[in-house]
């Protein structure tokens, strides 16, 4: 079975009960519609997604508030298939952790083009976490199976040189107003 067939799961690990599924989203601070997120990678380069809140609410604010606590500071990105995707924001670095809750699936109309930003899953529809992936190129075939969240505007470039066990030095959401592109 190729990389590409085995899709975007989670690595498998004894699971306890089911966790528990984050469903609100009044936490929102600023408006998803306003807002980009910047990853500065340690070796160099920014990478800046902006959201998709209409299609995928719950899960904009997941990744919102997990970046403003600093989760996804000094995160790897351990999974790198060429010509496929980049993956990373795991806390346990090999595909196998979570930020301690699934998300509800939220797939949506938007499509897997190049730089697009999704939620990685393990076969549950709802277990997407914390874990996301950029595709590197269109991938029609994870169209409909996988949480759409954002849309990469700078960088790709630094997304296609990625490597596994690059380091996400910083990640921040931004003003799109005070972001200088």
């Amino acid at each position: 079975m190729s990389a590409k067939s085995e899709g975007l799961s989670m690595a498998k690990s004894e699971e306890p009960a089911a966790k528990p599924v984050a469903t609100d989203t009044s936490a929102r601070k600023l408006d998803a519609h306003d807002v980009v997120a910047v990853i500065n990678m340690a070796k160099g380069g920014e990478i800046v997604f902006e959201f998709y809140p209409d299609d995928a609410p719950k899960t904009v604010d997941n990744f919102i508030t997990l970046t403003n606590k600093g989760f996804y500071n000094g995160l790897t990105f351990h999974r790198v298939v060429a010509g496929f995707v980049v993956q990373g924001g795991d806390p346990a670095g090999n595909g196998s952790g979570d930020a301690g809750y699934n998300l509800p699936a939220e797939f949506n109309k938007q499509k897997h083009v190049t730089g697009t930003v999704a939620m990685a899953r393990s076969s549950d529809p709802n277990s997407a976490s914390c874990q996301f992936y950029i595709c590197l190129a269109p991938q029609p075939s994870l169209d409909g199976k996988y949480t759409v969240f954002g849309q990469t505007i700078k960088g790709m470039d630094i997304v296609k040189g990625i490597k596994i066990g690059d380091v996400m030095k910083t990640v921040r959401i931004l003003p799109k107003s005070e972001y200088k592109k």
